[in-house]
C-alpha cells in the first residue's frame, strides 16, 4: 500500500483521510485536480480563493458537487444557491451552471460517465 499524506492507495481502492487538507487553496485563483478516474468517474477537487469564479458553462455527463469548506453562490440554470460546508448537489448533463466563492472553497466534483 502506497501512503502519501492522507493518502492511502492499493489494488481494491483509494482513501483520502482529509479532503480539505488535500486542496491547497491558492492564494489567488481556482486550483483544480484530478483526485480519480476510471471508466464511469472522473472526481476531481477544486481550491478556489475568495471572489474567485467558474464562469456559466455546461458538462456534458451528469455531475455531483459537494462543497467540502466555505461558502459560494452556485447557479444551476437559472436558479441561485448559496452555498457553505457540506451542500450536495446533483446535475443532469448539460446544465448550464457556475460558481463563485464568497469565501475560500474547497469543492469536489464527480463527473459520471456514460452508463451512469
Amino acid at each position: 500500500m502506497l501512503l502519501h499524506r492522507s493518502i492511502a492507495v492499493d489494488q481494491s481502492y483509494v482513501l483520502f483521510g482529509n479532503l480539505a487538507q488535500e486542496a491547497n487553496v491558492p492564494a489567488e485563483g481556482i486550483l483544480s485536480r484530478t483526485l480519480y478516474q476510471d471508466e464511469r468517474v472522473k472526481v476531481v477537487l477544486f481550491g478556489f480563493s475568495a471572489s474567485q469564479e467558474l464562469s456559466e458553462h455546461t458538462a456534458s455527463t451528469p455531475v455531483m458537487l459537494h462543497v467540502i469548506s466555505g461558502e459560494a453562490t452556485v447557479t444551476f440554470g437559472n436558479q441561485v444557491h448559496e452555498l457553505g460546508p457540506n451542500a450536495w448537489a446533483h446535475m443532469a448533463a448539460n446544465l448550464a451552471h457556475s460558481v463563485r466563492a464568497k469565501t475560500a472553497v474547497t469543492m469536489v466534483l464527480y463527473l459520471l460517465k456514460s452508463g451512469q
